[in-house]
C-alpha cells in the first residue's frame, strides 16, 4: 500500500471524545462559528472511521493552531461556561487524546 493510501483508525479513547463532541454539537453548544468540517471530523472520529494521511495532517495543523484555546474560559470541566465552543471544537478534532494519537503518526 502506498504511503498516501494509509488508513489510520482512531483508538477507542479518541472515538469516545468524538462521541462527546457529537452530543455537545447536537445540544447546540458548538457556537455560531462552528464549521461543517469540524462537525464532519467529530462524526468520523465518533464512528471510528479510518482517516487518511491528509486527515491526520489536518488534525496536526488544527492542534498546532488551536492549543492556545485550552487557556480560554469554559475549556476545563468545572469552569464557568463549560463546555465553551472552543472546547467543543477541540473535542470534535479528537481532544487531547486525538492530539497525542496524531503526534505519533508519521505522515
Amino acid at each position: 500500500m502506498a504511503p498516501s493510501q494509509s488508513k489510520h483508525t482512531p483508538p477507542a479513547g479518541v472515538q469516545e471524545v468524538g462521541q462527546r463532541a457529537v452530543r455537545w454539537i447536537e445540544d447546540g453548544k458548538a457556537g455560531k462559528n462552528f464549521t461543517d468540517v469540524g462537525k464532519h471530523r467529530a462524526h468520523q472520529l465518533a464512528d471510528g472511521e479510518d482517516l487518511s494521511d491528509e486527515d491526520v495532517k489536518k488534525m496536526k495543523a488544527y492542534f498546532a493552531r488551536h492549543s492556545v484555546d485550552k487557556d480560554a474560559e469554559g475549556f476545563k470541566q468545572g469552569g464557568d461556561g463549560f463546555p465553551s465552543p472552543g472546547r467543543v471544537a477541540w473535542d470534535a478534532w479528537g481532544g487531547d487524546e486525538g492530539e497525542r494519537w496524531v503526534r505519533g503518526i508519521d505522515v
